[in-house]
């Protein structure tokens, strides 16, 4: 296992940070344009998450365990939610694993 975690590294972990331009972009169109300071505390981390699928659509997906909830709006919008709404690909990690053809046997 540690192996292909060693050969994968580049395809879990980003080197570069998250573009404070696409983070404002996927704050402003993912959530709403004029969230609240508490509203913005309430999306944590996720829109810099979303800003690393942002900027290279085509290249990269997001992964979470979050679940979808389409009634949710503002600052309590759900990361699958948010990247169907951008059209961001984005995946949970039983999905991640069968993409990366994931195994613990030899």
């Amino acid at each position: 296992m540690v192996l292909w975690v060693e050969k994968h590294k580049g395809d879990l972990v980003l080197a570069d940070e998250a573009s404070p331009k696409s983070v404002r972009k996927v704050t402003s169109r993912g959530y709403a344009p004029d969230l609240t300071e508490v509203e913005v505390a309430k999306t944590g981390r996720d829109p810099f998450l979303i800003a690393y699928a942002f900027d290279e659509p085509e290249q990269r997906c997001v992964v979470t365990e979050e679940v979808s909830r389409p009634t949710a709006t503002r600052g309590n919008r759900r990361i699958p939610d948010v990247c169907s709404h951008l059209g961001l690909r984005c995946c949970d990690t039983v999905e991640l694993i069968q993409r990366l053809d994931f195994r613990t046997r030899k």
